[in-house]
């Protein structure tokens, strides 16, 4: 069963969720077949298809993979914010403290997401050019988009992480990915939300980032 949202509706409510995730009730698997299905079908370059989904329900291993998210997180190192991007960041007072908030309880409750997708690409980008690595994180992004529209329309709330970044070799070890052929690209923990009534956020006004003809 889907939700009722237009097109606008989905594009504009589908939030980062990491308070207002079920921890008690199991993500079907066809559920998460579907919204892949769905990713697949997104536009990558070339036609290369060089996406990979790996999905982490079993109780065990999910303990592990949490884990290593939280040390991979307390290890990671932001970029240094400019004043414009505090400007943004700040567009709705609160807003940060309110992410920041929403990190620790996500950090705190990971082990208990009924679901991990770890989106991945083949080829790593590590020392390449700004060209290649254009064409490759712009072969897995809309695929992991689309994934995150797809849980969105089906109940399910998501988050875009990459908190693993530190830790990226071990956690391929422990998911028997084969690490210098292909890129953890980021971590999603997937789980019903708790309720459906998100809302679009507050964005920087539309002339801070539209440019016509010129820079």
């Amino acid at each position: 069963m889907t939700l009722e949202l237009s097109p606008d509706e989905l594009l504009s409510t589908t939030r980062a969720v990491r308070r207002r995730l079920d921890f008690d009730r199991p993500v079907p698997r066809a559920l998460i077949e579907e919204c892949v299905d769905l990713a697949t079908q997104a536009p990558t370059g070339r036609n290369r298809q060089r996406w990979h989904f790996l999905v982490v329900t079993e109780a065990a291993q999910r303990r592990e993979v949490a884990e290593v998210f939280r040390r991979a997180l307390a290890r990671g190192e932001a970029a240094p914010l400019t004043r414009d991007d505090l400007v943004r960041m700040n567009v709705q007072p609160g807003t940060m403290s309110r992410v920041f908030d929403g990190v620790r309880y996500l950090a705190d409750n990971v082990h208990r997401v009924p679901a991990f997708v770890i989106p991945a690409v083949e080829g790593r980008t590590d020392t390449a050019s700004a060209e290649v690595q254009a064409g490759t994180w712009g072969s897995i992004l809309p695929a992991v988009w689309s994934f995150m529209l797809a849980a969105r329309a089906r109940g399910l709330g998501t988050v875009w992480t990459t908190a693993h970044a530190p830790l990226e070799r071990e956690l391929s070890a422990i998911l028997g990915v084969p690490y210098d052929d292909v890129m953890l690209a980021a971590f999603l923990p997937l789980a019903y939300t708790l309720g459906t009534d998100f809302k679009p956020a507050v964005r920087v006004p539309r002339d801070r980032v539209l440019h016509w003809q010129r820079w």
